[in-house]
């Protein structure tokens, strides 16, 4: 027999989560689910579990150069998702290895965990803005992490589109704001934009606290779109499809918040 076609392949440069709900465990999970073929960059080991992130340790920059190096010069990449970077060094570490890569880039900017443990150095966020925000074909920053690099604060469904704006204003092609933080509503609303067209996403807001990984899902999710040759808008609505799915199917996992279920469609009857 002939080998099989590989299928699409994505690339998640981010920190490793322990328990298994977010991180790189959670974008290869997703990866899988979704059909692309999910590689890996690590780029900083968490001890990590539903109470909490109890200890994090990054990972020199030349081991993560060399393990983007290995994977992309050989066997390539159709789309790049990045997650945890954790300091200026590795943050402008990967924007320049994403510059120099001809692949779609969905960049999580992410600054804290699902239990507000600090993921990002408060030193990197300079870089993140002049750096990696540039290089990113979509930002998909939540409510907090919106603060956090623009300042611009969402209290309502109104304010998002002064949000997109303002992270618009770093750099990336599209920025997706995420508002399922938002306080009030039946609703969890996203606004994707590029600051011409607008794609307002919406989805039935479930009653269940066990949600850790949706942001490293959902990023996961696009880039996953992105690679199988989606335009972005329906990258972006196929993946807020498959995270609505996983955060009503989340689990208890341990005694805290537990993840959502990112086989839910293998578990769907």
């Amino acid at each position: 027999m002939s080998p099989r076609t590989a299928p699409p392949r994505v690339l998640t440069v981010a920190g490793s989560d322990s328990g298994g709900g977010a991180g790189v465990q959670a974008d290869l999970k997703t990866m899988l689910a979704l059909g692309v073929h999910g590689m890996s960059v690590l780029t900083a080991v968490t001890a990590q579990n539903s109470l909490g992130v109890q200890g994090a340790w990054e990972l020199p920059e030349e081991a993560v150069r060399a393990q983007y190096r290995s994977v992309v010069d050989d066997i390539g990449v159709q789309a790049v998702k990045t997650g945890m970077l954790a300091s200026a060094a590795l943050v402008e570490a990967v924007a320049e290895l994403l510059a120099g890569t001809d692949a779609p880039a969905v960049v999580d900017p992410v600054g804290v965990s699902k239990h507000g443990d600090p993921l990002l150095a408060e030193s990197a966020l300079d870089s993140v803005r002049e750096r990696l925000l540039p290089v990113a074909t979509v930002a998909t920053p939540n409510l907090d992490e919106v603060a956090q690099l623009t300042g611009v604060r969402v209290t309502a469904e109104g304010d998002l589109r002064r949000a997109a704006g303002a992270v618009l204003e770093f750099g990336p092609r599209w920025a997706l704001i995420k508002g399922g933080h938002l306080p009030d509503g039946a609703e969890a609303v996203d606004l994707l934009t590029d600051g011409r067209e607008e794609h307002w996403l919406r989805a039935p807001r479930h009653d269940n606290r066990h949600t850790h990984g949706t942001g490293c899902t959902l990023a996961s999710a696009v880039a996953a779109g992105l690679a199988k040759g989606l335009a972005v808008p329906d990258a972006v609505r196929g993946a807020k499809e498959y995270v609505t799915g996983a955060i009503a199917a989340g689990f208890a996992l341990g005694g805290g918040i537990g993840p959502v279920d990112h086989g839910w469609r293998f578990r769907t009857p």
